[in-house]
């Protein structure tokens, strides 16, 4: 066999720079087209809440590569937050596919994208459709924060990346799951998505756009970040308020220069307050709900369970850099997942602090 000349190896390496740097600009697209056949996850959290708040639904479509010889496989999993069932379809990954730049995914005979999604699972005997009636809300991307990420996002060797795709849209649409029938008629709808090798060892996640006030939505994470031979204690938080065109986002991360002032964490609540590089506070509260279990990925599976309720309330308060207080209220129907070593996570330093 010829060897293969420089220019082709240039050539190749210019495409796979490309194809990243297109990727990073647009995180609510597929991002497996440049990151190998194996050791590789990408999945897209769609939940849906109805009006009343009496039906919770979250839908999760994706693909795992594995490792070390581990299986790969699509899938669509489904979490029922009224009574904690949970369900995982695998499929075919020659039934998946998905756009690179937008939210566009399909596996089987379920699609997904910015204008709602269509469902037809046996395991689960969840079908219908729901369509999105207004447009999608995302984090800001720009060339040098792209996503809620920030500048972490180009950094070539995380174990897990993360895109917030809406903060919150208008849901009209019904499914049936079973022999019951939901109504998502006036609901509303939030999408995130993760990507990369697996997830955080330790993490605490949390969402809710159900306030007492319109349009507030609230997105948060802290997790044991690898870094080279060590770990910090990363995190990333926006409270999303309504506002003159775009609203106001107010952003606490450890790309911001934010360090977390405390973080308690036990069987009834975790309780987390920030400090932004201005002085600004935030202050969450989120009590704990028994929930189902779902499918995460590590290295070589997607098998690892974890527990995630959507059923938790988180009281949240902001404080202004002279102590005002810029908003307080208390989210429902939100989404809680508290995994692994969370006595180490508590314990940990973060990067950065001062």
């Amino acid at each position: 066999m010829a060897p293969e000349s420089p220019l082709v190896a240039v050539s190749q390496s210019l495409t796979r720079t490309f194809r990243t740097f297109a990727a990073t600009l647009h995180p609510d697209g597929y991002h497996g087209a440049y990151q190998g056949d194996a050791g590789f996850f990408e999945g897209w959290y769609v939940k849906l809440v109805s009006a009343d708040r009496s039906a919770r639904i979250a839908v999760i479509p994706g693909i795992f590569k594995g490792a070390d010889g581990g299986p790969d496989e699509a899938f669509v999993q489904v979490l029922d937050g009224t009574t904690g069932d949970s369900w995982y379809e695998v499929f075919a990954t020659s039934a998946f596919s998905a756009d690179s730049r937008d939210f566009d995914v399909r596996v089987g005979p379920n699609t997904f994208g910015a204008r709602g999604i269509a469902v037809d699972l046996a395991e689960s005997r969840l079908r219908g459709d729901v369509r999105f009636t207004t447009p999608l809300d995302p984090w800001p991307v720009t060339l040098t924060s792209p996503g809620v990420m920030g500048r972490y996002a180009w950094v070539p060797v995380m174990e897990c990346y993360h895109g917030l795709v809406s903060f919150g849209h208008a849901l009209e649409g019904t499914l049936t799951l079973g022999d019951r029938e939901l109504s998502f008629d006036g609901g509303r709808g939030y999408l995130e998505k993760d990507w990369g090798r697996a997830f955080p060892s330790a993490y605490v996640w949390m969402q809710t756009n159900h306030f007492s006030v319109p349009g507030v939505s609230l997105s948060a994470s802290i997790a044991a970040i690898p870094w080279g031979r060590t770990r910090f204690r990363g995190f990333i938080v926006g409270l999303r308020m309504p506002g003159e065109g775009d609203g106001d986002l107010h952003r606490f991360a450890t790309y911001t220069g934010a360090r977390t002032a405390s973080l308690e964490i036990d069987d009834v609540e975790v309780r987390w307050t920030m400090r932004a590089r201005s002085g600004a506070v935030l202050r969450l509260r989120a009590e704990r709900r028994r929930g189902g279990l779902l499918h995460a990925p590590v290295r070589t599976s997607m098998h690892r369970r974890v527990e995630e309720t959507l059923d938790a309330r988180v009281h949240v308060e902001l404080r202004g850099s002279d102590g005002r207080v810029l908003f307080e209220d208390t989210g429902e129907a939100a989404g809680l997942e508290v995994h692994g070593d969370h006595g180490g996570l508590v314990a940990m330093p973060g990067r950065g602090v001062r």
